[in-house]
């Protein structure tokens, strides 16, 4: 760990000299800045702009920004020392105790509003970013740098300091209280962040300045590959690189594999997963999608108002995404509190902002999704939600499959319609519905059609979406950290996780989880009576022929072709697009493919997988209720069947509890053993209720339940041509 002195060190040579120009850059920052434009362009990793290091007091910017100023062979200009110090011709705390805290922030932005400065480092005071105009100043011509240091470090490094005053305390005010307060201003000006820990010296925070920085200005290697490219065609096609924005509005890659990026997820190291482990879950989401994310595509900003958003008031318990010890060595991922009550609501409060932002303002969309029960309505909801002038340009089609979803579910889905958003019931299976949407994506002549006769641009809102995926991978990342936060277990200890799995998009977050650092042993593949993924994982023999869906009580995972699989294979084969693309049209023409020994066996080093029973999952539901309270939907009880047969004990299990009971009333009610089941579903929810349940009835699901109207929905025959009028309907009540 470093020591970081409170006055800052002299600076080398070459910043000596600077410093003698300081008054004249100061009295006269335009012919200053002439001067010194030329010398340091060549020398500066970002031109003629300045790296600007802002934090809290004790987060180490004069020392870091001494050393990148080291590397980059240019000057480092500290603001205490020499701006205001020279400016004042006083100590800064001279200043502070001689005009008290409000003056002392307005002087000091008065004095940066002077200053000016090219292809430097610059120190910023811990208070400068509480000055709006100074700091706007200031990036017009700075890349701004947040040294994120945990609150606890920043305090321990203040008493060594004997540091017992800092602008803005007063009498009644901790000091924690008051580096809590300053982090919202922080946040509202960094460029990029910065991840320091404890035990971080400050030789290795200047490097990750530099790579950051860097990474910041070239945006063009954060690029995105479709699953079926080969090598060899990606050198041949970089004039038509996709990048984060680009993805989201395409949704599907155009040969008809899924996007994935080129270079993987970045690596977190263990000290920057522990500097979140007291983090909220908001926290947690910012800094892991930021380093998801480029800037160039959102910055952090934008990101920040759009996370806020997304789970600021919308979901009904504070830890947005708390874990909840249920038995022995077993712990619930809670994923329903959000609006529409289950997992979906962590990525479709968020994709529907993102997407907003990312497309062209010049074309009109129209999302298409297919559910198999969850998703509908939690994209209803989401894309609901946006601003009314994004609405009149964004609409969304949910195709579900009319008999193949709780009538909870499709009371829900019928109830989140708006008026850019509407469902429509096919009679056929999810299967069907999805395999549609696809076909509707990578048909070039009618979606060129709705282009030129409508103005209107197709777009996926389904997990073949990779903006749908990042949200999900935070969870994960956020079960773990608050096992060790609880203290159940030290950072760097194993867990297992048990997940429900039926198109298998949450379950490849939490393999990127552990891609990404979190450690992670194995993911255990949960499935209904519908287990081709589980005789998949066992045997590498994905075999559709002859096999019918089964209508379970656990519909969202009634799946049998498995989207995402596909960004997993391609992952495990060595990014081999024509790999990839042989197994898929094997699939699809011969309905299976076999998966070769050594991948197989990559497989099985992540994955095991096991399926439950309609008995055993109501069992289930019964067993725990009867020695908890506590009232498991199906899909999280066809996990806890299998995590019971496949754990070994030897570490926790976090099992991904995916969608309230609220939802599957007639299940749960028939697993409680309760006689008398009424079929309104209103009327299920409330004799639910009367058995004070833990967790109780979900609030959302009632309150859409109470809406009149919610028999009117669009039904129609499993045939493209009728889904394809139906879209043209749409666009035509819409947008003309």
């Amino acid at each position: 760990m470093f020591h970081i002195q409170y006055r800052p060190l002299r600076l080398i040579t070459q910043n000596n000299l600077s410093r003698m120009c300081f008054k004249l850059m100061l009295s006269r920052p335009v012919a200053f800045a002439q001067i010194w434009k030329s010398w340091f362009s060549s020398h500066s990793l970002v031109g003629n702009k300045n790296i600007i290091l802002m934090g809290p007091p004790g987060a180490g910017k004069t020392t870091v920004g001494r050393i990148v100023g080291q590397k980059l062979d240019c000057p480092v200009i500290d603001v205490d020392d020499d701006v205001l110090e020279t400016t004042w011709n006083m100590s800064v705390s001279e200043k502070l105790q001689d005009v008290g805290n409000e003056q002392f922030l307005e002087e000091e932005g008065k004095a940066l509003l002077k200053f000016s400065a090219s292809g430097s480092v610059i120190s910023l005071t811990g208070s400068n970013p509480m000055h709006s105009a100074s700091m706007q100043h200031m990036k017009k011509n700075g890349i701004v740098v947040y040294l994120d240091v945990p609150t606890t470090v920043i305090m321990s490094r203040l008493e060594s300091m004997k540091v017992d005053r800092i602008v803005g305390q007063s009498p009644g005010i901790s000091l924690k209280d008051i580096l809590q307060f300053r982090k919202q201003f922080y946040k509202r000006w960094y460029d990029i962040r910065v991840l320091c820990g404890g035990g971080i010296a400050a030789e290795v925070v200047a490097e990750k300045v530099l790579d950051a920085v860097k990474r910041y200005q070239n945006s063009e290697l954060e690029t995105f590959v479709s699953t079926r490219s080969s090598r060899s065609g990606r050198s041949m096609e970089k004039d038509s690189c996709k990048y984060f924005s680009d993805v989201v509005t395409e949704g599907l890659a155009p040969d008809g594999g899924l996007f994935v990026p080129e270079r993987g997820l970045p690596k977190f190291a263990a000290g920057e997963w522990q500097s979140l482990i007291g983090a909220t879950y908001i926290e947690r989401a910012q800094v892991m999608l930021e380093r998801c994310i480029h800037p160039a595509d959102i910055p952090a900003s934008k990101l920040a108002e759009i996370i806020g958003t997304a789970y600021g008031e919308n979901f009904t318990c504070s830890k947005i995404a708390p874990v909840r010890h249920l038995a022995g060595n077993q712990f619930l991922l809670e994923l329903f509190h959000g609006p529409t009550a289950s997992f979906k609501d962590f990525a479709l409060q968020m994709v529907p902002h993102i997407f907003a932002y990312c497309i062209p303002r010049s074309c009109n969309y129209l999302v298409l999704v297919a559910t198999s029960g969850d998703t509908g309505s939690a994209v209803l909801d989401g894309f609901s939600r946006l601003h009314d002038t994004d609405k009149q340009r964004i609409a969304v089609m949910n195709f579900f499959p009319e008999d193949g979803v709780s009538p909870i579910q499709k009371s829900q889905m019928i109830g989140c319609q708006k008026e850019n958003a509407w469902s429509v019931g096919v009679k056929s299976d999810f299967d069907f519905c999805q395999t549609a949407i696809k076909q509707i994506f990578t048909n070039s002549d009618y979606t060129g059609f709705l282009t030129v006769e409508y103005g209107t641009a197709l777009a996926a809102a389904n997990s073949i979406n990779w903006a749908r995926l990042l949200p999900q991978v935070v969870y994960h990342a956020s079960a773990y950290l608050d096992l060790v936060h609880q203290g159940i277990i030290p950072f760097g200890s194993p867990v297992d996780v048990c997940i429900p799995t039926g198109n298998f998009g949450n379950i490849l977050a939490a393999l990127y989880a552990k891609m990404m650092g979190i450690p992670i042993r194995k993911c255990i593949c949960a499935s209904n009576e519908n287990n081709v993924l589980t005789d998949f994982i066992r045997t590498g023999f994905y075999d559709l022929r002859g096999r019918k869906l089964i209508p379970t009580f656990s519909p969202a995972v009634d799946i049998l072709k498995s989207s995402n699989l596909e960004r997993y294979l391609h992952l495990i084969a060595n990014e081999d697009g024509q790999l990839v693309t042989q197994l898929y049209h094997q699939l699809e023409n011969q309905g299976h493919f076999q998966l070769q020994k050594d991948l197989l066996e990559k497989l099985q080093q992540d994955l095991v997988a096991g399926w439950c029973s309609e008995e055993d999952c109501l069992a289930a539901i019964h067993s725990v209720y009867s020695t908890t309270g506590y009232i498991l939907d199906t899909h999280t009880a066809v996990a806890k069947v299998v995590a019971d047969r496949l754990q070994d004990r030897t570490c926790p299990i976090i099992i991904s509890s995916t969608a309230h009971y609220s939802k599957f009333a007639p299940a749960i009610l028939r697993a409680l053993r309760i006689a008398e089941i009424k079929q309104n579903p209103l009327s299920q929810l409330r004799l639910l209720s009367s058995y004070s349940p833990l967790p109780p009835v979900h609030w959302g699901l009632l309150e859409t339940l109470k809406k009149k109207g919610n028999e009117d929905h669009q039904v129609c025959a499993a045939d493209m041509s009728m889904l394809m009028s139906h879209i043209e309907t749409l666009i035509q009540n819409h947008f003309m």
